[in-house]
């Protein structure tokens, strides 16, 4: 008999550790994947973030699928929308801090 374990966000961060992306957005471009990993790596880019008061929004699905991406790559379309979400959520931040 075959088991299988069901994994959701929060305990696949537990047992795996923490995952980030890095994202880079210039007006006009797409925004392109210019860090990602996953355990220590991940870590040390939520660490650098916090530091240099960079805001983050946490999304599961979002990351996953940029951690199955290339570094340097364009985010694909389909992702857009997503992240135009984000960056509105984090200009509100940035406005009201």
């Amino acid at each position: 008999m075959k088991q299988y374990q069901y994994v959701n966000s929060v305990n696949r961060k537990l047992k795996n550790g923490p995952t980030a992306a890095v994202l880079q957005y210039d007006d006009g471009d797409a925004p392109k994947v210019v860090a990602h990993g996953k355990g220590a790596v991940a870590q040390q880019i939520l660490e650098l973030a916090e530091e240099n008061d960079i805001h983050m929004q946490e999304d599961p699905m979002l990351v996953q699928n940029l951690l199955d991406m290339d570094l340097g790559e364009n985010v694909p379309p389909q992702l857009y929308s997503v992240i135009a979400e984000i960056l509105l959520l984090i200009e509100e931040m940035e406005r009201n801090y």
